[in-house]
């Protein structure tokens, strides 16, 4: 079997659902392992009369981009399908922007933070819908959970600047 067939099961999500779903479920695994990396770069390498308070705050919201992975990333082999979840699939994959390597003071990592916080967290919502749509509401309910978890994290990023 190739990665790219679906293995046999009798989940009642017609098949043609299923691998768009699966496709959107491996977007979902790339844009939160890169986004979980890149989150943590500024937890490392931030600098400044806040490092403590962002220095925790990025490793904290960091976590909730990592929470999920798995999750996600067993949906879409519950759905037949193969979890594209490696770094490197990731890394070719995910939708964010690279990390700017050149960020100078604390304002400029907590808007790199945010921006791709925004990114995943709005991605994962257009991403809710076309699960319902599908007709796969386990997705589309497992996508929410995600969703209001990246949105809290993108709140305290926000509140932050």
């Amino acid at each position: 079997m190739k990665k790219t067939d679906l293995n046999p099961t009798e989940n009642s999500v017609p098949l043609k659902a299923r691998t768009q779903i699966i496709a959107l479920l491996n977007q979902v695994i790339a844009d939160l392992a890169d986004l979980y990396s890149q989150t943590k770069q500024a937890h490392w390498n931030v600098r400044g009369k806040n490092f403590y308070a962002l220095h925790k705050l990025f490793d904290d919201v960091a976590e909730s981009a990592e929470a999920h992975w798995d999750d996600v990333a067993e949906r879409a082999v519950q759905l037949g399908g193969y979890a594209r979840g490696t770094v490197r699939m990731a890394a070719g994959a995910s939708q964010l922007p690279e990390w700017p390597a050149d960020l100078a003071d604390e304002a400029a990592f907590v808007k790199a933070v945010t921006e791709r916080f925004a990114i995943t967290a709005n991605s994962i919502r257009l991403g809710i819908q076309a699960c319902a749509e599908l007709g796969d509401a386990d997705s589309a309910d497992l996508l929410t959970e995600i969703s209001r978890e990246l949105d809290k994290s993108l709140w305290q990023l926000e509140a932050s600047q």
